[in-house]
Protein backbone atom coordinates (compact mmCIF):
# COMPACT_ATOMS: atom_id res chain seq x y z
CA UNK A 1 0.00 0.00 0.00
CA UNK A 2 1.86 2.90 -0.78
CA UNK A 3 1.20 6.63 1.95
CA UNK A 4 3.50 8.87 0.09
CA UNK A 5 1.48 12.17 -0.23
CA UNK A 6 0.64 13.47 -3.70
CA UNK A 7 1.30 16.84 -4.71
CA UNK A 8 -2.84 17.05 -4.64
CA UNK A 9 -2.28 16.26 -0.88
CA UNK A 10 -0.21 19.00 -0.16
CA UNK A 11 -2.09 21.26 -2.13
CA UNK A 12 -5.76 20.31 -0.02
CA UNK A 13 -3.52 20.62 3.40
CA UNK A 14 -2.46 24.12 2.51
CA UNK A 15 -5.32 25.76 1.47
CA UNK A 16 -7.01 24.23 4.19
CA UNK A 17 -4.92 25.55 6.81
CA UNK A 18 -4.38 29.02 5.07
CA UNK A 19 -8.30 30.18 3.75
CA UNK A 20 -7.88 33.58 2.08
CA UNK A 21 -7.50 34.06 -1.20
CA UNK A 22 -3.53 33.91 -2.27
CA UNK A 23 -3.14 37.51 -4.71
CA UNK A 24 -3.21 36.27 -8.62
CA UNK A 25 0.49 37.82 -8.88
CA UNK A 26 1.84 35.90 -5.75
CA UNK A 27 -0.43 32.42 -6.21
CA UNK A 28 1.92 30.82 -9.09
CA UNK A 29 5.44 31.44 -6.94
CA UNK A 30 3.68 30.14 -3.78
CA UNK A 31 2.16 27.41 -5.71
CA UNK A 32 6.15 26.46 -7.34
CA UNK A 33 7.58 26.55 -4.32
CA UNK A 34 4.98 24.15 -2.57
CA UNK A 35 5.21 21.73 -5.60
CA UNK A 36 9.04 22.08 -4.98
CA UNK A 37 9.27 21.42 -1.56
CA UNK A 38 6.80 18.82 -1.52
CA UNK A 39 8.51 16.91 -4.42
CA UNK A 40 11.54 16.86 -2.29
CA UNK A 41 9.77 16.19 0.85
CA UNK A 42 8.83 12.58 -1.06
CA UNK A 43 12.12 11.89 -2.16
CA UNK A 44 14.48 9.34 -0.52
CA UNK A 45 17.81 10.49 -0.76
CA UNK A 46 16.32 14.25 0.69
CA UNK A 47 16.95 15.69 4.23
CA UNK A 48 16.22 18.98 5.48
CA UNK A 49 19.56 21.03 6.09
CA UNK A 50 19.17 24.56 7.54
CA UNK A 51 21.31 25.89 4.37
CA UNK A 52 18.01 25.02 2.44
CA UNK A 53 15.54 26.14 5.30
CA UNK A 54 17.93 29.80 4.49
CA UNK A 55 16.88 29.21 0.77
CA UNK A 56 13.09 28.67 1.21
CA UNK A 57 12.85 31.76 4.03
CA UNK A 58 14.85 34.00 1.26
CA UNK A 59 13.09 32.50 -1.40
CA UNK A 60 9.70 33.49 0.20
CA UNK A 61 10.56 36.84 1.05
CA UNK A 62 12.11 38.07 -1.90
CA UNK A 63 9.38 36.37 -3.99
CA UNK A 64 6.54 37.54 -1.55
CA UNK A 65 7.74 40.81 -1.15
CA UNK A 66 4.87 43.72 -1.69
CA UNK A 67 2.13 40.94 -0.54
CA UNK A 68 -0.81 42.85 0.28
CA UNK A 69 -2.15 42.32 3.03
CA UNK A 70 0.94 42.07 4.69
CA UNK A 71 -0.41 39.70 7.89
CA UNK A 72 -1.21 37.23 5.56
CA UNK A 73 2.18 36.65 4.72
CA UNK A 74 3.29 34.60 7.65
CA UNK A 75 0.11 32.64 7.63
CA UNK A 76 1.00 31.22 3.92
CA UNK A 77 4.32 30.65 4.89
CA UNK A 78 3.27 28.66 7.70
CA UNK A 79 0.52 26.86 5.74
CA UNK A 80 3.31 26.31 3.08
CA UNK A 81 5.80 24.20 5.53
CA UNK A 82 2.79 22.29 7.50
CA UNK A 83 1.42 21.60 3.93
CA UNK A 84 4.16 19.25 3.76
CA UNK A 85 4.99 18.61 7.46
CA UNK A 86 7.43 20.56 8.25
CA UNK A 87 7.96 23.13 11.39
CA UNK A 88 7.68 26.66 10.14
CA UNK A 89 9.59 27.81 12.85
CA UNK A 90 12.57 25.74 12.44
CA UNK A 91 12.65 27.20 9.34
CA UNK A 92 12.85 30.93 10.43
CA UNK A 93 15.37 29.61 13.56
CA UNK A 94 17.77 28.64 10.86
CA UNK A 95 17.50 31.09 8.44
CA UNK A 96 17.85 33.94 11.07
CA UNK A 97 20.82 31.85 12.80
CA UNK A 98 23.06 31.13 9.29
CA UNK A 99 22.61 35.31 8.21
CA UNK A 100 23.80 36.42 11.45
CA UNK A 101 26.77 33.58 10.94
CA UNK A 102 27.41 35.31 7.69
CA UNK A 103 27.33 38.74 8.63
CA UNK A 104 29.65 38.03 11.70
CA UNK A 105 32.77 36.64 9.19
CA UNK A 106 35.02 38.08 6.89
CA UNK A 107 33.73 36.47 3.05
CA UNK A 108 36.36 35.24 2.68
CA UNK A 109 36.64 32.71 6.15
CA UNK A 110 32.73 31.94 5.06
CA UNK A 111 33.75 31.04 1.50
CA UNK A 112 36.55 28.59 2.89
CA UNK A 113 34.21 26.96 5.37
CA UNK A 114 31.54 26.53 2.91
CA UNK A 115 33.88 24.68 0.48
CA UNK A 116 35.45 22.91 3.05
CA UNK A 117 38.72 24.10 2.62
CA UNK A 118 39.18 25.78 6.09
CA UNK A 119 36.55 24.19 8.36
CA UNK A 120 34.94 26.92 11.41
CA UNK A 121 34.15 26.01 14.95
CA UNK A 122 31.66 28.74 14.94
CA UNK A 123 28.73 26.60 14.81
CA UNK A 124 28.79 22.85 15.62
CA UNK A 125 25.26 22.51 13.43
CA UNK A 126 26.50 23.98 10.34
CA UNK A 127 29.50 22.09 10.38
CA UNK A 128 27.93 18.55 11.13
CA UNK A 129 25.74 19.76 7.67
CA UNK A 130 28.75 20.70 5.63
CA UNK A 131 30.38 17.57 6.29
CA UNK A 132 27.86 15.47 5.66
CA UNK A 133 26.50 17.20 2.64
CA UNK A 134 30.59 16.88 0.84
CA UNK A 135 30.40 13.05 2.17
CA UNK A 136 27.23 11.91 0.77
CA UNK A 137 27.35 10.69 -2.79
CA UNK A 138 23.44 10.75 -2.41
CA UNK A 139 22.86 14.00 -1.29
CA UNK A 140 19.99 15.49 -2.78
CA UNK A 141 21.23 18.55 -4.20
CA UNK A 142 18.18 21.74 -4.78
CA UNK A 143 17.48 25.18 -6.57
CA UNK A 144 16.47 26.09 -2.58
CA UNK A 145 19.77 24.67 -1.45
CA UNK A 146 21.37 26.59 -4.07
CA UNK A 147 18.84 29.88 -3.04
CA UNK A 148 20.44 28.83 0.73
CA UNK A 149 24.21 29.17 -0.26
CA UNK A 150 23.26 32.30 -2.51
CA UNK A 151 21.84 34.09 0.71
CA UNK A 152 24.74 33.05 2.96
CA UNK A 153 27.26 35.21 0.57
CA UNK A 154 25.18 37.81 0.23
CA UNK A 155 24.82 38.40 4.01
CA UNK A 156 28.95 38.19 4.01
CA UNK A 157 29.34 40.92 1.32
CA UNK A 158 26.36 42.34 -0.86
CA UNK A 159 28.89 43.70 -3.65
CA UNK A 160 30.62 40.00 -4.23
CA UNK A 161 27.21 39.00 -6.07
CA UNK A 162 27.23 41.68 -8.43
CA UNK A 163 30.31 41.36 -9.79
CA UNK A 164 29.90 38.11 -12.26
CA UNK A 165 33.41 36.79 -12.05
CA UNK A 166 33.72 37.45 -8.28
CA UNK A 167 30.02 35.45 -8.18
CA UNK A 168 31.34 32.77 -10.69
CA UNK A 169 34.66 32.10 -9.13
CA UNK A 170 33.37 31.78 -5.67
CA UNK A 171 30.31 29.32 -6.20
CA UNK A 172 32.78 26.96 -8.26
CA UNK A 173 34.74 26.88 -5.16
CA UNK A 174 31.81 25.88 -2.72
CA UNK A 175 30.22 23.41 -5.57
CA UNK A 176 33.57 21.52 -5.76
CA UNK A 177 34.56 21.26 -2.22
CA UNK A 178 30.67 20.57 -1.05
CA UNK A 179 31.07 17.94 -4.51
CA UNK A 180 27.76 19.23 -5.99
CA UNK A 181 27.91 20.41 -9.59
CA UNK A 182 29.06 23.93 -10.27
CA UNK A 183 27.11 24.14 -13.99
CA UNK A 184 23.83 23.47 -11.81
CA UNK A 185 24.47 25.71 -8.90
CA UNK A 186 25.17 28.65 -11.06
CA UNK A 187 22.36 27.82 -13.36
CA UNK A 188 19.82 28.17 -10.96
CA UNK A 189 21.25 31.08 -9.16
CA UNK A 190 21.38 33.12 -12.82
CA UNK A 191 17.34 32.02 -13.07
CA UNK A 192 16.95 33.15 -9.43
CA UNK A 193 18.18 36.09 -10.00
CA UNK A 194 16.64 36.86 -13.05
CA UNK A 195 13.47 35.94 -11.89
CA UNK A 196 13.59 38.13 -8.90
CA UNK A 197 14.19 41.07 -11.62
CA UNK A 198 11.39 39.86 -12.93
CA UNK A 199 9.17 40.02 -10.42
CA UNK A 200 10.40 43.77 -9.16
CA UNK A 201 9.09 44.73 -13.12
CA UNK A 202 5.94 42.73 -12.38
CA UNK A 203 5.40 45.06 -9.11
CA UNK A 204 6.70 48.36 -10.75
CA UNK A 205 3.85 47.56 -13.43
CA UNK A 206 0.91 46.59 -10.71
CA UNK A 207 1.70 49.42 -8.58
CA UNK A 208 1.35 51.86 -11.88
CA UNK A 209 -1.76 50.19 -12.65
CA UNK A 210 -3.03 50.65 -9.04
CA UNK A 211 -2.22 54.50 -9.21
CA UNK A 212 -3.92 54.92 -12.33
CA UNK A 213 -6.83 52.89 -11.50
CA UNK A 214 -7.07 55.27 -8.11
CA UNK A 215 -6.37 58.41 -10.29
CA UNK A 216 -9.22 57.42 -12.84
CA UNK A 217 -11.95 56.76 -9.53
CA UNK A 218 -10.53 60.23 -7.99
CA UNK A 219 -11.37 62.22 -11.60
CA UNK A 220 -15.05 60.21 -11.09
CA UNK A 221 -15.49 61.04 -7.88
CA UNK A 222 -14.68 64.70 -8.76
CA UNK A 223 -16.92 64.97 -11.74
CA UNK A 224 -19.60 63.56 -9.79
CA UNK A 225 -19.16 66.20 -7.20
CA UNK A 226 -18.84 69.01 -9.52
CA UNK A 227 -22.52 67.81 -11.50
CA UNK A 228 -24.13 67.51 -8.19
CA UNK A 229 -23.21 71.25 -7.39
CA UNK A 230 -24.12 72.58 -10.27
Amino acid sequence: MNNVRTVSDTKKTFYALHTRPVNTIYRRVTEEMMVEMHLLSVNVDFSYNSIYGLGVVTAFDRFMQGYQPETDKASIFNALCQSIETNPEQYQQDAHRLQEIAKSLPVKDLVAWLSQTQPLERDGQLQSELHTIANNPKFKYSRLFAIGLFSLIEAADPELVKDEKQRTDTFNAIAQGLHISDDKLNKDLELYRSNLDKMAQAMVVMADMVAADRKKREQRSQQQSQQISS
